[in-house]
């Protein structure tokens, strides 16, 4: 078996692979500080209520865009695991060429995302992850990442409204029975559904003209996914274990080398 980590804004997911099955996934807060060994102790309890013993664990693969949280969190899993987790970023091998400007620029989970999308599902092939914020990532068939669109996520602009405004209250983020709203709460709830939906559409029609690539497939993924893929007729498919599954999938494609870990395994550095 191998563990995955997915580490986000938001949260932390981790996921563990059988081959090619992924047997149990759970979360933890990445905004909660934590140390090498509170990491580590949760993750062996975790493991242990879904049945995955440590022991199981061959191997880990981890993407990361919170840097602040990477020294405890690997060397939880050096200290605890006894593995040596590979990271996304500079020598991982991942199948896709990058020809943006500035490659070095993308985030390890958009990287993660257009190589389960391009190696799942084919290419040409657009990857949306609605996340922290809403990213749209196409890859051509040659498999390259040729450019991108970052907006913000819905958690974001909701919390927008209810902290820069006096008298907007903090809601639940879900679809109102009508967009025709009649209180504060629903018209809240249609503006910012509704205008996900909005642009969700209009960027990937554009996206499409733009590249001459009209026939290309929309894949969706990211913890609000299913609620826009539903009520988008663009979106052709809506994977919400998309990202775990691409850090299995460079797991697979980096076994062979030896990870390359120092600068998160220096016991001397705080935590």
């Amino acid at each position: 078996m191998i563990l995955v980590v997915d580490v986000g804004n938001t949260n932390i997911t981790f996921g563990v692979f059988d081959g090619d099955e992924l047997v149990t996934s759970f979360r933890m807060m990445s905004k909660t500080a934590h140390t090498s060994d509170e990491y580590g102790v949760e993750l062996l309890t975790m493991l242990g209520m879904n049945g995955v013993g440590k022991q199981e664990i061959e191997g880990v693969m981890i993407a990361s865009v919170v840097p602040q949280v990477m020294h405890a969190l690997v060397n939880a899993i050096v200290k605890y695991l006894e593995k040596k987790p590979y990271i996304v970023g500079p020598g991982i091998k991942t199948g896709i060429k990058i020809t943006i400007d500035n490659p070095r620029e993308v985030g390890p989970d958009l990287i993660v995302d257009a190589v389960a999308a391009y190696e799942l599902y084919g290419g040409p092939v657009l990857v949306i992850d609605y996340g922290t914020a809403t990213t749209y990532v196409p890859i051509n068939e040659k498999g390259e990442f040729f450019a991108g669109v970052v907006s913000p996520g819905i958690r974001i602009s909701a919390k927008a409204l209810w902290e820069g405004t006096a008298k907007l209250p903090e809601i639940e983020i879900k679809k109102p029975d009508s967009i025709l709203a009649r209180e504060t709460i629903s018209s809240m709830q249609a503006g910012l559904i509704y205008g996900q939906i909005g642009q969700s559409k209009y960027i990937i029609n554009e996206m499409k003209k733009a590249s001459n690539l009209p026939d290309m497939k929309v894949v969706a993924t990211g913890g609000l996914g299913r609620l826009i893929s539903a009520e988008t007729e663009e979106i052709d498919i809506y994977d919400p274990t998309l990202t775990l599954r691409g850090l299995q999938i460079l797991y697979k494609k980096n076994k062979k080398q030896q990870p390359h870990n120092k600068e998160f395994e220096d016991e001397d550095q705080p935590e």
